[in-house]
């Protein structure tokens, strides 16, 4: 179960970046579930949905575009909550805790039983309520499952991209000076290696995890 301290961590993650994204995204008001609609069918494909010739599951790009879809739906949820975090916070605990949202549910005049569809199915009704601007946060925990991910590797995980994000946008990336490769990898690759050596348990994992890469950029650049 994602705890009220995660779950306060990654909110206030998500309103830092994109509030370096832009100091006016509250009012400016992105089409964060659309995002959500994009990066659900690219998770399609990462699963593999042709009939007509072999595809391999790539679990591993599945998770990662959970983790992009996250960034979105929190993004979102700060938006119905005018950026207050504490009512954000409380807004995604409560519906995490609402059983019938986890078994069935309603939409576009239909019942679905959420358990007993298949993770295409389950990534296809993603879109389609996000399509209709719907946060459902029992369908996107079912599609955790699927991808072996709970709550505390989903935590892992965000805060690695999400700390990995800022600190692009600290060494220039929208300026186009930043170098994605160090030592003959890409930062990604760094933030895997750093990720399995340290605690996201600990109270200054973020801080902990900022200090690990700026230590392996400064050594390249």
């Amino acid at each position: 179960m994602l705890s009220k301290k995660q779950a306060t961590a990654m909110l206030s993650l998500q309103h830092g970046m994109n509030s370096k994204v832009d100091s006016n995204w509250l009012t400016t008001r992105y089409p964060y579930l659309r995002a959500v609609v994009i990066e659900g069918a690219e998770a399609i494909e990462h699963h593999g949905w042709k009939w007509w010739k072999h595809q391999e599951h790539d679990r591993s790009q599945l998770q990662m575009e959970l983790i992009d879809i996250w960034h979105f739906m929190l993004s979102e949820l700060l938006l119905e909550t005018e950026g207050r975090l504490a009512q954000a916070c409380t807004s995604l605990l409560q519906g995490l805790d609402s059983p019938e949202d986890h078994q069935i549910l309603e939409f576009d005049g239909k019942s679905y039983p959420i358990h007993n569809l298949n993770l295409i199915s389950k990534l296809e009704l993603l879109i389609g309520t996000s399509v209709a601007r719907r946060i459902e946060l029992g369908l996107f925990e079912a599609i955790m499952a699927d991808c072996d991910m709970d709550w505390n590797e989903l935590f892992r995980q965000y805060v690695g991209k999400n700390v990995l994000n800022f600190f692009r946008q600290d060494n220039g990336y929208k300026q186009g000076n930043y170098r994605k490769i160090w030592d003959g990898k890409e930062d990604n690759e760094h933030l895997v290696e750093i990720l399995e050596r340290l605690d996201a348990r600990d109270d200054q994992f973020q801080d902990n995890l900022y200090a690990a890469l700026s230590s392996r950029y400064q050594g390249q650049v």
